[in-house]
């Protein structure tokens, strides 16, 4: 699973599997559910996240984590 944020466009997206999205839903307002050819849910995008998901926090409980992997991006100002 990997989180994902565009700060560009304020979009959320939420890798759950790997795969090729075939089709889309929105479920709720700015809410977007991708599906592969198998019609498993593979993604969720969130439009205008920073209005709606604190994107300052993250909090994992319970997970049955064996790697985890953090990036950050950093940017650099001229």
């Amino acid at each position: 699973m990997m989180f994902e944020y565009f700060a560009e466009t304020d979009m959320l997206y939420i890798r759950l599997a790997d795969g090729v999205s075939t089709e889309s839903e929105e479920i709720a307002p700015g809410v977007v559910l991708d599906f592969d050819e198998n019609n498993r849910v593979i993604g969720v995008e969130i439009e205008d996240a920073s209005k709606i998901v604190d994107l300052s926090k993250l909090e994992l409980r319970s997970l049955p984590l064996v790697n985890l992997i953090m990036t950050e991006r950093v940017s650099v100002q001229a």
